[in-house]
Formats: structure tokens, C-alpha cells, sequence
């Protein structure tokens, strides 16, 4: 099975997300995406994330009834701070028979050569890079490799945190999520203080 792998804090997760990842499954060779959750890190203390539990818990709401979309928490597991190349390793360890390859906005591609060990993750994983809205053309030394795979992805500009603000502000944006998932963040109070 060959699965892309999603990562973010998805703080909250939202349409945004889910239109790139259905995509994603739908219009390449990829079998399954997994959202790998990012967990807050212990040395960032940052008010506006939620917990682990509450940000994985709203992506298996999401998620649910898409059976080519799933979750992971694996990176709950490994030791702060989370490097991609550690996560990778252990996620190969715990499904040896998957073909895994990561799932990246464009952004992220253009400072790709910064990342812990990228060489690596480049020789073994392939990248599907999906379309960012930029103030300029992106240009990276990648975008003739041929591990490195632009996907023709809706661009969808929604930012958790002009959602975050919209929800503190009281405004209407349930329609920028799946309907499970803004019932779960109404009914806890989430982003509202």
C-alpha cells in the first residue's frame, strides 16, 4: 500500500485540509493519506494550540467517513523535538509492508534543503508537493528531482488562524468545516478565549 503522509499541527483541521488530502488520494497513485498530528512541543508553550488528544480527536471526526483518509499519532510517541527523518523510521517500523512518501506544500519545499537529514529522506521517500498561493513564482533546487511530484491541487487559502480569530471574534465559519467537527469545537469552547 502506498501512503502519503499529511503532517501538521491542524490546529483545528479544516476544509482546507481535507480538500488537499481527499485530492491528493483521489488523483495520484497513492492508496491512503495519513494526517500525522504534530504534537506541542514541551519547550513551546504556545496558548493558542489545543491538546494533542482534542487536535487528533477533531481529524478522526473529519476523517471518518473517508475510508482512503486516516490519522496517526505516532509522532506522540518519539522524543521533542519531532524531526521528520525520526518519524519516517518509526513509522516504517511499525508498518514495514506500506511504501510511504510525504505529502508537502510548496512553501515547505522551498526550505526542504534545511530539514534534518533531507538527503536521506530524499533518496528514500518520494515528496507530492501540492500548489501554495506565493507573492512570487517558487523556484527550489527540487523541482527537477525526480522523487519530487507537483500535484495540480486546488489552492485553498484558509489559515487556522484566521480561524482561530474568527471563532474568538464569534463569527459564523462552520461552513469552513467539516459539520462534526465544528459541533465538537462549538460544543467545547474551543479557540473562544
Amino acid at each position: 500500500m502506498k501512503v502519503g503522509l499529511f503532517f501538521g499541527s491542524f490546529n483545528p483541521v479544516h476544509i482546507g485540509h481535507m480538500i488537499i488530502a481527499n485530492h491528493i488520494v483521489e488523483f495520484s497513485d497513492l492508496d491512503e493519506v495519513w494526517f500525522v498530528i504534530t504534537p506541542l512541543s514541551p519547550f513551546k508553550k504556545k496558548p493558542s494550540l489545543l491538546n494533542n488528544y482534542h487536535r487528533l480527536a477533531l481529524v478522526n471526526i473529519a476523517v471518518e467517513a473517508y475510508p482512503k483518509l486516516k490519522t496517526t499519532a505516532i509522532e506522540f510517541e518519539l522524543p521533542q523535538p519531532n524531526y521528520t527523518i525520526n518519524t519516517l523510521v518509526a513509522i516504517e517500523e511499525k508498518h514495514p509492508t506500506h511504501d510511504f512518501c510525504l505529502i508537502m506544500g510548496e512553501d515547505n519545499l522551498a526550505s526542504f534543503h534545511k530539514w534534518k537529514n533531507y538527503e536521506t529522506i530524499l533518496e528514500n521517500y518520494q515528496l507530492y508537493v501540492y500548489p501554495r498561493i506565493s507573492k512570487k513564482e517558487t523556484h527550489t533546487q527540487f523541482d527537477n528531482h525526480p522523487k519530487v511530484h507537483k500535484i495540480e491541487a486546488p489552492i485553498v487559502q484558509i489559515s487556522a488562524t484566521f480561524i482561530r480569530k474568527a471563532i474568538k471574534n464569534n463569527k459564523d465559519i462552520r461552513v469552513l468545516f467539516p459539520e462534526k467537527v465544528w459541533n465538537y469545537i462549538d460544543e467545547m469552547n474551543f479557540y473562544k478565549k
